[in-house]
């Protein structure tokens, strides 16, 4: 699975929610056919949103190291497409998302789906992998600096999509 999120932010750090979703290969593919899909979705997911940066958690080596290669290999494929669509990538430790979206650092995810939703003004808290995305993106969209990155050559500070994919094991 792969979370999903774009978010616009303005020259003040104002994050205002554009789109956020979660992309589900089927389970019975081969892993290739898997990761392919991912980076087919996100593909359409770029060159229809068309974000200005992207930003990716961390990968977390968690107890078991089979599901942390196969969302190593998955972060491969996101990268892939990140280079590939001409975005930088900015990467954030789980911890550091979690600390500045809900203010700690080992938050669950009721409580960030919880406080993404309240930071972007959304009814209803999005499905768990979204909101962990809309969290990255939120993250980065409060810390970077939004003036330098959106500069254009004209001098004029534009708007920033920021896209986040968040890559989830199952």
């Amino acid at each position: 699975m792969c979370g999903y999120a774009v978010i616009d932010v303005s020259d003040r750090r104002t994050c205002t929610y554009v789109e956020c979703g979660v992309l589900t290969p089927e389970r019975t593919g081969t892993a290739e056919i898997r990761l392919g899909n991912i980076a087919c979705w996100l593909t359409d997911v770029i060159n229809e949103l068309r974000p200005t940066v992207m930003a990716v958690e961390d990968v977390f080596c968690g107890k078991n190291p089979r599901s942390a290669l196969a969302l190593a290999q998955a972060r491969g494929s996101v990268l892939a497409v990140a280079g590939l669509s001409g975005l930088v990538v900015h990467s954030y430790a789980p911890t550091v998302i979690k600390q500045s979206v809900t203010g700690k650092g080992n938050a669950g995810k009721p409580q960030v789906a919880k406080m993404v939703s309240a930071l972007l003004g959304l009814r209803t808290p999005p499905q768990a992998d979204a909101a962990d995305a809309l969290a990255v993106a939120t993250t980065h969209g409060m810390r970077f600096d939004i003036d330098r990155r959106t500069q254009g050559t004209d001098g004029a500070t534009r708007n920033a999509k920021v896209f986040q994919p968040k890559v989830v094991q199952r």
